[in-house]
């Protein structure tokens, strides 16, 4: 006979005690309290920051009522209405159309040169620290050695003036702008590089080895092979790099000075020059507010684009 059939049945179905619920943190909830200390950080440094600059960009905030600034009389939208006509808007195209241009400019450079040292051979660690030199070097640093080539006696117009060219003024007028983009593509060029790099070497090694094996040409390697595996980091970092150069406040505040010529007038700038210049605290407030919004586009763009391919890659599987 079994060990069951001599349990009678009032102890064959009696039912286990009841445990005790713990008390504390559950498992589920542990993975939320880990986030409190972040969660705390980030409001204290952006929630409530911004929460203050909405609050500012509505009110009348300047030299006169800045020491009484919460008793500011409340203006709604006349900063932002103001803010078009005090040039926002020509901030707005200079901005946008500098940081496409050096996108743009950066993104070949930065693949050619992740192509150029993805393979090993002798010297490649020397290229590669080389091509990593501008992304290094502080911006301050940058923007002052570029200032001091391109003035109007600097090594820049000397060496054109041996070939018989007149270099002119590359910190003021109509150069100006050409000389920011210049400048931002010498020195953002290896941030798409090293993006780049890191997607080329998660490419398989047998997949070069089958391409080797059915004689596929170098170009056909790199349409059908290589750029596709490079698409979703280089869009990345097109985005990063994008916003990097919208909110580069650095460069043209060492390069042009300010206030900054009109043609360099970048948002960054304007914002500075109205805020800490010219006093109107809350007509600035407002610029960067609207400047938060034009760089909040592009990143929901981004994020839905990633969304949409993620859910599609899981419909296939």
């Amino acid at each position: 006979m079994g060990v069951n059939s001599t349990l009678t049945p009032e102890v064959r179905t009696a039912k286990p005690p009841p445990q005790r619920r713990r008390r504390g943190v559950t498992e589920r909830q542990r993975p939320l309290w880990l986030l409190t200390p972040g969660g705390v950080l980030m409001v204290l440094v952006i929630l409530i920051p911004l929460v203050l600059a909405l609050w500012i960009s509505a009110i009348d905030l300047d030299q006169y009522t800045l020491r009484r600034w919460i008793e500011a009389p409340f203006i709604g939208l006349d900063n932002y209405v103001e803010s078009v006509g005090s040039g926002l808007l020509h901030s707005v195209w200079i901005s946008v159309s500098f940081a496409v241009l050096a996108t743009v400019a950066t993104v070949p450079i930065g693949i050619a040169a992740a192509l150029v040292t993805q393979n090993p051979y002798r010297g490649r660690a020397i290229v590669r620290a080389v091509f990593l030199i501008p992304y290094v070097l502080p911006s301050f640093v940058v923007a002052t050695v570029w200032r001091t080539m391109l003035q109007p006696d600097g090594i820049v117009n000397a060496t054109l003036a041996k070939a018989g060219v007149d270099g002119g003024l590359w910190l003021s007028g109509p150069k100006s702008y050409w000389t920011l983009v210049l400048v931002e593509i010498w020195a953002a060029w290896p941030f798409i590089y090293l993006m780049a790099l890191a997607a080329l070497q998660s490419v398989d090694i047998e997949v070069h080895e089958a391409s080797a094996v059915d004689g596929v040409t170098w170009w056909s390697k790199l349409r059908r092979v290589i750029l596709p595996y490079l698409r979703g980091p280089v869009l990345l970092a097109c985005l990063l790099a994008t916003l990097n150069h919208i909110n580069n406040f650095t460069l043209p505040f060492v390069l042009f000075g300010a206030p900054a010529p009109d043609d360099v007038n970048v948002m960054p700038m304007l914002v500075y020059v109205t805020s800490f210049q010219s006093l109107r605290f809350g007509l600035s407030a407002a610029m960067a507010v609207v400047s938060l919004i034009l760089i909040a586009i592009p990143l929901f763009a981004y994020l839905r684009a990633v969304r949409l391919d993620v859910h599609e890659e899981g419909a296939r599987r």
